[in-house]
């Protein structure tokens, strides 16, 4: 499943990019994310520079009577200022799990900055119910995310 969705922000792309930089801001503008927890940092490769970043991301959809959630440990593996932040599903229990991968780019416009988040998942679990909560929360948090940016 991928989900694409644009968003365009009248402040400045350093100001929108601090909102999604970090998966600890999430809570308070995406619904979904009732919690994220940052973790120790994921150790780098050898050579590779700099630990990375990780949370633990607990992910909640209802549709009717039915409710799903489910926990995933996510780890910052790009991050170019105010610009390009990404985040992959890495588990640390040695099992195969399914990816999940978070990629945001901001750029700037004519009178603010636009913000493009590709989410994937790459599991069947949910199928098309998980989809359709995705895009509709996606659509609901526009306006949250909004209003904390421009106060």
């Amino acid at each position: 499943m991928d989900v694409t969705v644009e968003l365009d922000a009248p402040v400045p792309p350093a100001t929108l990019f601090a909102a999604v930089e970090d998966l600890d801001r999430y809570p308070s503008w995406l619904d979904i994310v009732p919690r994220a927890d940052r973790l120790p940092p994921e150790p780098a490769p050898p050579g590779a520079g700099v630990a990375a970043p990780a949370w633990s991301v607990d992910l909640r959809g209802r549709v009717g009577p039915l409710a799903r959630s489910k926990r995933l440990r996510m780890v910052r593996t790009q991050h170019d200022q105010d610009s390009h932040v990404r985040f992959e599903r890495v588990e640390t229990d040695g099992r195969q799990h399914s990816p999940w991968v978070l990629d945001a780019r901001v750029a700037p416009t004519g009178g603010g900055s636009r913000l493009s988040m590709a989410l994937h998942y790459g599991g069947g679990l949910f199928g098309p119910i998980l989809e359709r909560i995705l895009i509709e929360e996606i659509e609901r948090s526009k306006a949250r995310l909004l209003a904390l940016l421009v106060g």
